[in-house]
């Protein structure tokens, strides 16, 4: 768990350093954007794919994936400071197609729906560390990825705090699990984990009710 809190921290700082253009030769954030984008043009994922950034931060994610010929990109976060960063970043970069808005994920507005692809790198993790009632709020999360997610999308999803056996639970219902992408690995006390956990999950395809029966 200290491996995975300390993981955490780089990424936060990352973001830090990346706006004011300070460089590091291999950072987590990094690491964690190139597999996703990766498993995106390995398996094909249409450019024009409606993608959510949930909890986008400085909105460097939406960045590189418009640099890699997205163009339907959607970025929220409840941190109204974090949205004006990011729209400094995008801004600068001359990017103004990256759509951002002030969200709350877990009572998300009535018009965030019909994503294709949703990603999360960091923002589920940060609601389980909630002290107050966390497991009712990831409960609530699921449902409101459920809601915004298109039936048969992809819901990618990166952790510092879990493992992959506890994020299959906590996705359990509504969601196949697809494949676990590759991650840094640590040695302590003569054995091997993950440092980091990333997952792909699709959600499951709705059963029209007369099929049930």
């Amino acid at each position: 768990m200290l491996h995975m809190k300390e993981n955490c921290n780089i990424f936060k700082k990352t973001e830090i350093l990346e706006r004011f253009g300070i460089k590091k030769k291999k950072k987590f954030g990094e690491e964690s954007m190139v597999r996703l984008i990766r498993w995106m043009k390995k398996q094909k994922i249409p450019l024009d794919s409606s993608v959510l950034d949930i909890g986008t931060g400085n909105g460097i994610l939406l960045v590189e994936l418009a640099k890699s010929g997205y163009t339907n990109l959607t970025g929220i976060d409840y941190s109204p400071s974090a949205i004006t960063l990011s729209e400094e970043i995008i801004e600068e970069q001359g990017l103004p197609n990256i759509k951002l808005q002030v969200n709350d994920f877990l009572t998300p507005s009535a018009e965030l729906l019909g994503f294709q692809i949703c990603i999360d790198k960091g923002t589920f993790d940060a609601i389980s560390l909630n002290p107050d009632n966390a497991a009712a709020k990831r409960k609530q999360y699921v449902e409101s990825l459920c809601r915004v997610l298109n039936p048969e999308g992809f819901f990618l999803i990166t952790s510092c705090n879990w493992t992959k056996e506890e994020l299959l639970n906590e996705f359990r219902e509504g969601f196949d699990f697809l494949e676990e992408l590759p991650t840094p690995t640590f040695c302590f006390g003569g054995k091997t984990g993950n440092s980091v956990t990333s997952l792909v999950f699709q959600r499951k395809k709705l059963r029209h009710p007369s099929l049930t029966n």
